[in-house]
């Protein structure tokens, strides 16, 4: 059985929409066993079954809108995030999913799980959509507003690792987001990343792209720094649901965009589909022990349930080791910070 801590109390929407996410990843996988961190008397309220599941009392939570997450990680010894991580870390289970915040969750795996041997910086990496329908993974997306050349290979490595064993893709490309596609151009981080990305014996590195060919590059995994790459991802939830807004005004706007509604209806569906988030989960922490999934702080129960099933998919496709296995090797990889 693969074991996963829930943090039962993080997210906008805890503990109920969380409950009944995992309610619906039981009922999906029936090779994982959870454990909630929480509030337990709130939790048996909106829990339907005790099968498979199991509820650790909790008295604190971390608030999302948290200004000092290193602080709450060290002194808030009782909250649902700290203790579902501590579980982790002394191996009572083997991942954690939480929806609570996202720099109290790096921070918590900073702190508590602990950073791999070499790996000298986490990366948030969610899965965005793509013209193909397969997805991209994009790195980092708000773990590091700094980066250096170095991490951002072992970045790339990690992340190599993760396409061929989460995405199930045999040959994973990599493209370095740029402010033009030719090698040299960018800051010294670019210039440098790109000399290593293209002599690393374990990339297969397509070079540059630039920010319009985001969604329709061929590329499986796009790197680029936190500040860059948090810029990137919110452009693109924003633009998804402003198109979706002006799209619904166009219709309304008249009786011929109304008809044409009812024709289209499956196709639009279709397309709100690809765009939603909830139907990838969440964004993974790169670099830590053990799996951590952060997802969305609005989760509904069918978005949490995915992050679920991507933390069960780390596990059993021993994601953490084979990056271990895929550094260990690699000499110019710093020994301290």
């Amino acid at each position: 059985m693969i074991k996963i801590a829930i943090d039962a109390m993080g997210g906008d929407n805890a503990p109920i929409e969380i409950v009944k996410g995992c309610e619906l990843a039981l009922s999906k996988f029936d090779d994982i066993e959870l454990v909630l961190y929480g509030d337990e008397q709130e939790i048996k309220k909106h829990l339907k079954s005790d099968n498979r599941v199991k509820i650790v009392h909790t008295t604190q939570v971390i608030d999302m809108g948290i200004k000092d997450p290193v602080s709450a990680i060290r002194s808030m010894k009782d909250a649902s995030l700290v203790k579902a991580m501590r579980s982790v870390k002394e191996g009572q289970e083997q991942a954690v999913v939480s929806a609570g915040p996202t720099q109290a969750l790096i921070v918590g795996a900073h702190l508590i799980i602990k950073r791999m041997e070499k790996m000298h910086r986490v990366a948030l990496a969610p899965i965005i959509p793509s013209l193909d329908q397969k997805g991209r993974i994009l790195l980092d997306v708000g773990a590091n507003i700094e980066l250096r050349p170095e991490h951002m290979l072992e970045l790339a490595i990690y992340a190599t690792v993760t396409a061929k064993s989460y995405l199930g893709i045999d040959n994973p490309t990599v493209a370095l987001m740029n402010i033009g596609t030719e090698e040299g151009k960018g800051r010294e981080l670019e210039k440098e990343t790109f000399k290593l990305l293209k002599e690393s014996p374990i990339i297969n590195f397509l070079g540059n792209i630039e920010g319009k060919e985001i969604m329709s590059t061929t590329a499986n995994i796009i790197l680029t720094d936190g500040y860059t790459g948090n810029i990137m991802m919110k452009t693109i939830e924003g633009t998804a649901k402003a198109m979706g807004s002006m799209l619904k005004e166009e219709i309304k706007s008249s009786i011929g965009g109304k008809i044409g509604y009812l024709f289209m209806k499956k196709n639009l569906k279709r397309f709100q589909k690809r765009m939603d988030a909830s139907e990838i989960g969440g964004a993974m922490i790169f670099g830590i022990n053990a799996p951590v999934i952060k997802a969305h702080g609005s989760s509904n129960a069918y978005a949490f349930s995915n992050a679920i099933r991507q933390a069960r998919l780390f596990v059993k496709n021993e994601i953490v080791a084979k990056v271990s296995d895929a550094l260990k090797d690699i000499e110019f990889i710093e020994s301290s910070e």
